[in-house]
């Protein structure tokens, strides 16, 4: 993050303080960040788009066209990257009968594919995940057999979810990260749904889910304008199932744009742009684009924190279409539309995120600021995350009210700490860090 500044701050209450003044990058992570291949991202759009539909009413039984042969190359891909893992990797069919539905006419069996990294320290049981759907569609959503290429939504978040896979899995972390490759977002987001509900039910601890759809175009076609330096991170405000209570709170104290999704969007885009040259992550505060949708929601609707990456400016020509050419204008989501060094470079923020993410240490637990009296300081208490390895210490995030990024960090050791800033000024959150300097997703003083 550009304007974050590190200060030593006005500590009091016998704590500890460091002069840290500089945020350390890990070589492991730049080096992985470099492994992110051009090269595999183009040839797996290409491959994938040589499947003629993958329409998730398409044939299963024929191995070369079909949403059947896609999943199951999909699925022979991350089996060949788990190889690498020592075991840790592991690759399944998530399968589930899809009712009928606005966009299902009959009931379907469909199958995701989820990709398993197993997290190294079994006292963490958070999980971080990656995902772009399979599926592509034409102009007509039931029309299962026409060529629907959907090179660029969603081979291209498919590939970024393979790709980060690929590079990964040559290493350890002590949180788990699923890399999965989802079908049924056109006909109603039905992949992500059955996930997001089994992981509801199975508990599972999900502490972000990262959803990359449409991340491979860089022209605006009825604007004109080329970008390759930007991307989108969409995030809601008010979290899905905000109760009466807490949005009385909001109202009366503030933080309508802190929700978990938001701080998980100003994480991305520190991290993202700390570890991924020429790079700048735009936050959108809203969930996402008018009348369109995405595998994030799913995760929003059952509790969890997830956010959703598009490219700058979309190409509406190349996006469910039917292929042909119409007065010298090409349509339909063919590879040759696709910049896939800008979809090498939408993996390495993803994968910068997930690996700084699942090194760190968990959330710290019971952020609360002190507000009993009248006083020009804040005082913050917390506790030491109830799971996974003890924090070296703690960032204490610091913003003007009216900033979108937070703008100041001191490093601390302890559960409390007593600033020379007024709490009616500015917004706080708290992150672990580790010895490394790998951050926490940050909590919100409230």
């Amino acid at each position: 993050m550009k304007s974050l500044k590190f200060i030593l701050p006005l500590v009091f209450s016998g704590l500890a303080a460091s002069a840290q003044t500089t945020v350390r990058q890990d070589p492991t992570i730049e080096q992985m960040v470099k492994e992110v291949s051009v090269k595999n991202v183009e040839a797996t759009i290409r491959k994938l788009v040589t499947f003629k539909t993958r329409h998730t009413l398409s044939d299963t039984t024929s191995a070369t066209e079909g949403s059947g042969a896609a999943r199951n190359w999909i699925k022979s891909q991350y089996e060949l990257y788990a190889k690498e893992s020592g075991g840790r990797m592991t690759v399944a069919f998530d399968t589930f009968t899809q009712p009928k539905a606005n966009r299902i006419p009959n009931p379907v069996f469909l199958k995701n594919v989820l990709c398993t990294l197993k997290g190294t320290d079994p006292t963490d049981t958070r999980v971080y995940i990656v995902s772009g759907h399979f599926d592509s569609i034409v102009g007509d959503v039931l029309d299962a057999k026409a060529d629907a290429p959907g090179a660029n939504d969603d081979a291209s978040g498919t590939a970024v979810s393979m790709e980060v896979a690929r590079v990964m899995a040559k290493h350890s972390f002590p949180a788990t990260i699923i890399f999965m490759a989802v079908v049924g977002e056109e006909q109603g987001l039905d992949g992500s749904a059955h996930v997001a509900k089994r992981a509801k039910a199975e508990k599972w601890n999900v502490d972000a889910m990262l959803n990359n759809d449409i991340v491979g175009n860089t022209h605006g076609l009825d604007n004109d304008i080329k970008d390759n330096l930007h991307v989108r991170v969409f995030s809601e405000g008010v979290p899905t199932g905000t109760t009466q209570q807490q949005l009385t709170r909001l109202i009366n104290n503030g933080g309508e744009d802190d929700s978990p999704s938001r701080e998980l969007a100003r994480y991305i885009k520190e991290t993202a742009e700390r570890y991924v040259d020429n790079l700048d992550v735009k936050m959108i505060y809203r969930r996402d684009r008018y009348n369109r949708g995405g595998d994030h929601t799913s995760f929003l609707t059952q509790g969890f924190t997830a956010v959703r990456f598009t490219e700058m400016n979309e190409n509406f020509t190349r996006q469910h279409q039917y292929v042909r050419r119409e007065n010298g204008i090409g349509y339909g989501d063919v590879p040759d539309s696709v910049d896939f060094s800008y979809v090498q470079k939408v993996a390495r923020m993803n994968l910068s995120v997930l690996a700084n993410l699942a090194s760190a240490p968990a959330m710290p637990t019971a952020v609360a600021m002190v507000t009993r009296g009248l006083t020009n300081m804040t005082e913050i208490n917390w506790q030491d995350p109830k799971e996974g390895k003890k924090p070296a210490g703690y960032y204490i995030l610091m913003r003007e009210t009216t900033s979108p990024v937070w703008e100041k960090k001191f490093y601390v050791t302890g559960n409390t700490v007593k600033l020379n800033y007024s709490k009616d000024n500015f917004f706080f959150a708290i992150q672990s860090v580790d010895a490394e300097g790998h951050e926490s997703l940050p909590v919100f003083c409230r």
